[in-house]
């Protein structure tokens, strides 16, 4: 998300209360993941026959004779995607392709690749849909570069899942004041690259005074950024709510990091889908929308501690 203007949700505080529930995926571990290789980082996440899925005539042709939908996605960002001690995907996300695949017929597939070229690798054909964890901007949808404000692409529509904000963490008893993003001037932060916190993080850098700035250190993956401040090598770092707060339950047994302040910039992640695919998108919808009525997308997002990022419909293109 473009982050000109940071704004506080208003659910920050009751969400922070997710950090104990993530507690029930917490003897999962982590693993980096940032190659694109398809082989071994291909992974599949259940279907029903076309024959019995109720939605199945929705789908393209092509996809529903295939029988797969293929995802581009960065499985190094627990808990929404990521490879659990068995190397098995798993994740709020493949749990939420699981059920929608039921009521498609198909099976959806994983590729994994660094998250700043999952929407060049859409373009390509190399996917049929990327599903990472991905804000939904006005910049995303239009084809926009956040940073120099061109247009770089044809731009992409969202299917619009879930709800979150951005956090900042700290090394564990050692937050060095840091409540807000104002703080950070003067200071080093973690990200990853092409994620929101970057833009959040550029953009604030821009406001600060008195000869100061943000040191910005970006990675291919989250958990790059969490070995570099783990590793003293930054005083912060900043992630998605769902993510930042699943490092602190679960990173050195919950003793390594700790929230601070609270997130800011809600907004929703989306399926990124190609313009020209709009039975896909419709069809994605449509599965979407019926995993919400059946209880079974609340069950999954409740499993992994994060429902107050809940929605109560899927909405195309949501983002601002």
């Amino acid at each position: 998300m473009t982050a000109s203007s940071t704004r506080r949700t208003t659910a920050a505080r009751t969400r922070l209360a997710a950090v104990g529930s993530l507690a029930v995926a917490g003897a999962l571990l982590l693993s980096a993941c940032g190659d694109q290789t398809k082989d071994s980082d291909s992974e599949s996440s259940g279907s029903a026959s076309t024959s019995s899925a109720p939605l199945a005539d929705k789908l393209p042709k092509a996809i529903r004779d295939a029988g797969v939908i293929k995802v581009g996605s960065d499985i190094a960002y627990a808990p929404v995607e990521f490879k659990d001690s068995a190397g098995k995907t798993v994740g709020i996300d493949p749990d939420l392709a699981a059920a929608m695949g039921k009521q498609l017929g198909v099976t959806f597939e994983f590729e994994n690749g660094t998250f700043d070229t999952l929407i060049t690798g859409l373009r390509s054909n190399r996917y049929n849909i990327a599903m990472s964890a991905m804000t939904d901007t006005k910049d995303r949808q239009e084809g926009v570069d956040s940073d120099t404000g061109k247009k770089v692409g044809e731009g992409v529509d969202f299917l619009d899942y879930f709800t979150a904000g951005v956090s900042i963490y700290t090394k564990k008893g050692d937050d060095q004041g840091i409540k807000t993003w104002s703080d950070l001037c003067g200071k080093k932060i973690v990200v990853q690259r092409g994620t929101v916190s970057e833009d959040l993080a550029k953009s604030e850098a821009k406001k600060c005074t008195g000869g100061k700035t943000i040191t910005i250190e970006s990675f291919d993956n989250d958990q790059q950024a969490q070995t570099r401040l783990r590793g003293g090598g930054a005083d912060a770092g900043s992630s998605d709510f769902p993510v930042a707060a699943y490092a602190v339950k679960t990173s050195g047994g919950g003793k390594d990091f700790q929230l601070v302040g609270e997130q800011v910039e809600a907004a929703p992640y989306g399926i990124a889908v190609a313009k020209d695919q709009t039975q896909l998108r419709d069809a994605l919808k449509a599965a979407l929308d019926a995993i919400i009525a059946n209880g079974e997308y609340e069950k999954i997002i409740t499993k992994w501690g994060v429902a107050d990022g809940a929605v109560k419909e899927a909405t195309i293109n949501g983002g601002k």
